[in-house]
């Protein structure tokens, strides 16, 4: 073959490739300030990918979730080229749908494995098959009012436990007459704080033994939880408050800290903007003296349905806006934490944040994320939370005294409704 011919079958192979690409639109499923992020970095991977186009529908995550389950149901039908899921619903997706979902083992996902928070991989695979790529987290944080700190005589580093909390407490309440509560929770109606106290024990609902599913929720570090929140509320430190209630009570000077994971820092800073200066963060009490001050709370995963026609591209779109440090810093400015360690070490994370007094809240929050303990998430979360919730009403309320016999009997409900075993 002649330069000439060589150049002209070449000229027409490149053709070729850009017309093959000129229909093709990754379609991506997500919500909120998460879409945001991913729409802000589609006209760069475009311009990677001429002809290629990438169109990112925000949607809310119950109907991303109503919509994939009907989709899964069906065989796979009407679903997009990529979907964001949260780390605590994509479990019950590779249980009850194993293949609606694309295994990214096939794309070599196990190069990235040190790359991120070693915590987010357990709910996105099933055995050896690893079904979506971490995105962002939730490590969890105590945020405080400072001025309210200094009023009742409380020094956010002498608070290292939860006994040290409860003690910050009573200054608070007679500080302020009891006018301020240590926190506003959803203690009334949810599991929020059990499962963020659970979880720096290595506790939760279950475990996953092998291949085996087993329930945990009596074990020593669950129960520890649940007689330290019952302890608060015995003592009247904590509030009731749903999501708003909480935003609210906050704003109006009714609560002197607030337990989340990171990314409530944008709430706080978003709502309150009167109150910048006033904030700082410190890291969650420990259960006892030297026990781990981390845990997590929220945090989502990219996925490519199997049906998918682009699954290469979507692949290549998932890492470009997951494994780029400089992606993930602008995630992050945008209320996004990322669970990609490299991104950790950017300068931005190091830099002081006017709002939390010059506070490197970023620093604070990402240098938890190694020690925060893997717990499992399961299929079986729903029907044992409704049972948990029930339960903890009991015992907040003092018809159960004691939080072991109480969860000890939980289990046995959760061992009923879901036919799996309790661990011994």
């Amino acid at each position: 073959m002649n330069k000439r011919t060589l150049l002209s079958a070449l000229c027409l192979t490149l053709s070729f490739s850009h017309f093959a690409q000129a229909d093709e639109t990754i379609k991506v499923w997500s919500w909120d300030i998460a879409a945001d992020a991913l729409k802000k970095l589609t006209p760069a991977f475009e311009k990677q990918h001429p002809g290629v186009k990438v169109e990112v529908i925000d949607m809310g995550p119950q109907q991303i979730y109503d919509q994939a389950l009907a989709g899964c149901s069906a065989g796979g039908i009407n679903l997009p080229d990529v979907l964001t899921l949260e780390n605590q619903a994509a479990e019950r997706y590779w249980h009850s749908f194993p293949n609606c979902f694309s295994t990214l083992n096939e794309f070599g996902i196990e190069e990235y494995r040190d790359q991120f928070a070693s915590f987010k991989w357990s709910e996105l695979q099933k055995g050896d098959n690893i079904y979506a790529m971490p995105w962002d987290s939730g490590p969890v944080v105590l945020f405080y009012r400072r001025d309210m700190y200094e009023k009742a005589g409380i020094k956010a580093d002498d608070i290292k436990t939860w006994d040290d909390y409860i003690a910050a407490g009573e200054k608070m309440k007679s500080a302020y007459n009891g006018q301020v509560k240590m926190a506003l929770t959803n203690h009334a109606t949810g599991d929020n704080w059990f499962s963020m106290m659970a979880g720096q024990n290595g506790c939760s609902y279950f475990k996953n033994e092998g291949s085996e599913v087993q329930i945990t929720i009596n074990q020593p570090g669950c129960v520890d939880a649940l007689t330290t929140l019952s302890k608060m509320v015995q003592n009247d430190l904590l509030g009731n408050g749903d999501w708003d209630g909480k935003l609210q009570g906050l704003r109006a000077n009714k609560a002197a800290t607030a337990m989340y994971g990171g990314w409530f820092e944008g709430s706080i800073r978003d709502f309150m903007p009167e109150q910048s200066g006033k904030w700082g963060v410190q890291l969650m009490p420990a259960s006892k003296p030297g026990g781990v001050r981390a845990s997590n709370n929220g945090g989502s995963a990219l996925a490519i349905p199997n049906n998918s026609k682009h699954k290469k591209l979507a692949y290549e779109f998932m890492t470009f806006a997951l494994t780029n440090k400089d992606n993930q810093i602008e995630m992050l400015k945008g209320g996004l934490i990322p669970s990609y360690l490299p991104a950790t070490k950017d300068s931005y994370v190091h830099s002081d944040q006017p709002y939390w007094g010059g506070q490197k809240v970023w620093e604070l929050m990402l240098n938890t994320l190694d020690d925060i303990p893997v717990v499992a998430s399961t299929p079986y979360s729903v029907e044992a939370k409704d049972i948990y919730i029930f339960t903890q009403g009991k015992v907040l309320s003092g018809e159960y005294p004691d939080a072991q016999k109480a969860l000890d009997k939980a289990a046995e409900q959760i061992s009923k409704a879901t036919g799996l075993k309790i661990a011994k």
